[in-house]
C-alpha cells in the first residue's frame, strides 16, 4: 500500500507509482467543485448498489474515492467489480481505506450488500479536507474509528502488531477529538485525529470486527442510520460485556483512552450529542428482531465470546 501525507495533488504521484493515469472518481457530493488534480473518465457521486456494474464497466484504468466511509465503500465495490486498484483520499475519521470490504445501500440507504476483494492501492490524507467536517461526523467517524480500536485488541485473528497500532490509535483519538471539538479549525489537532482513525483502520485491516461491530451494522442496514454514531452508541455495553471474557484487552484499552473503558467512550461519544438509539428513531419493539439479527453477524462470532440473542437484547436495551 502506498500512504502519503499531504496535499490532494499527491494523488497524480501515487497513480503515476502505480502505473495507471485514467481513474474512475468518485467524490462525495460535498466535493463536486473539487480541483482534482487528474483528468478522470467518470465522475460519479454516492449511488445505490444496483449501479455498482455499471460504474465498474465505464472505469478507466483505476479508481479513485474521495470521501467518507460511504465514498470510499463505493470505490471499493466498484473496484472489487472491475478487479482495478483503488486509490482513497478519505475526508472523515471512517477508517474504510485500510479494509477490503464493504458495505453498499439502496436508494433508500439501506443496506443492500457488500463484499471483499477491492485492490487498496495507495492512500493519500490530506487534512485540509477534513476542516469543516460538522461536528456530528466528526465525532461520529472518529468514534467509528475507536471502535476499531477497541475490537482490534480482542477480535479472533487480533495478534501483538495490530494491538500496539490499535492502542496508539486509541490513545489519538481520545486525546485529540475533544480537541477537535473545541477548535475545530485546527490543522494540527485534525492532523492528529486522523493519525489515529489510521492506526484504527490498520489494525482493523490485521484483526476482525467483533459485536460492537455487528450491533451497529445490523441496525444501520435495517434504518440507513449513521455507522459512526452507533458504534459508539454500542461499544461501552460491549466493553462492559467482554470484560468477563478478554479483561486484559479491556483493561489494556482503558490505560489508553485514560479511564473506565466504557465511561470513556460514553463521554466522547457524547460530544457528539447522540447517545441513544431512541434519538436515532430506532422502535424499541424492533430490539429483538435487531438482537436476532446481529446474533448470526461475523462480529459476534469473532467476539471474545459469543452473545446469545438475548445477551445482545439487553445490551440493546440498556442503551435505547
Amino acid at each position: 500500500m502506498i500512504v502519503r501525507w499531504g496535499p490532494l495533488s499527491l494523488v497524480a504521484d501515487v497513480c503515476d507509482e502505480l502505473g495507471v493515469n485514467a481513474p474512475l472518481l468518485v467524490a462525495s457530493p460535498r466535493w463536486d467543485d473539487l480541483d482534482f488534480p487528474l483528468v478522470v473518465t467518470e465522475r460519479w457521486s454516492e449511488v445505490p448498489s444496483t449501479r455498482v456494474e455499471e460504474a465498474a464497466s465505464l472505469a478507466g484504468d483505476s479508481v479513485v474515492a474521495v470521501g467518507g466511509g460511504s465514498a470510499i465503500d463505493l470505490g471499493k465495490a466498484i473496484s472489487a467489480a472491475s478487479g482495478l486498484p483503488l486509490v482513497s483520499v478519505p475526508t472523515t475519521y471512517s477508517g474504510a481505506e485500510w479494509t477490503t470490504f464493504y458495505g453498499v445501500r439502496d436508494t433508500g440507504r439501506r443496506m443492500r450488500g457488500g463484499g471483499g476483494g477491492s485492490r487498496n492501492a495507495g492512500i493519500v490524507y490530506d487534512v485540509g479536507l477534513t476542516v469543516g467536517l460538522p461536528l456530528e461526523p466528526t465525532v461520529g467517524t472518529a468514534m467509528n474509528a475507536l471502535c476499531h480500536c477497541a475490537e482490534a485488541l480482542y477480535a479472533h485473528g487480533h495478534n501483538p502488531e495490530t494491538d500496539e497500532i490499535a492502542l496508539d490509535g486509541a490513545r489519538l483519538v481520545a486525546t485529540w477529538l475533544p480537541r477537535v471539538v473545541d477548535a475545530p479549525d485546527d490543522r494540527d489537532y485534525r492532523t492528529e485525529l486522523l493519525r489515529g482513525a489510521c492506526h484504527g483502520g490498520e489494525a482493523l485491516a490485521g484483526s476482525m470486527l467483533a459485536l460492537a461491530h455487528a450491533m451497529a451494522q445490523a441496525i444501520g442496514g435495517k434504518y440507513g442510520l449513521p455507522h459512526g454514531t452507533l458504534n459508539g452508541i454500542c461499544l461501552p455495553p460491549v466493553l462492559r460485556y467482554n470484560a468477563r471474557y478478554a479483561p486484559v484487552a479491556v483493561r489494556a484499552f482503558g490505560e489508553a483512552v485514560d479511564g473506565d473503558p466504557a465511561a470513556r467512550v460514553e463521554e466522547l461519544t457524547a460530544l457528539g450529542g447522540i447517545t441513544r438509539l431512541s434519538q436515532l428513531g430506532v422502535p424499541e419493539a424492533d430490539l429483538p428482531e435487531l438482537a436476532a439479527s446481529t446474533a448470526q453477524r461475523g462480529g459476534n462470532q469473532a467476539n471474545p465470546h459469543p452473545a446469545t440473542p438475548q445477551e445482545i437484547l439487553e445490551l440493546l436495551h440498556s442503551v435505547w
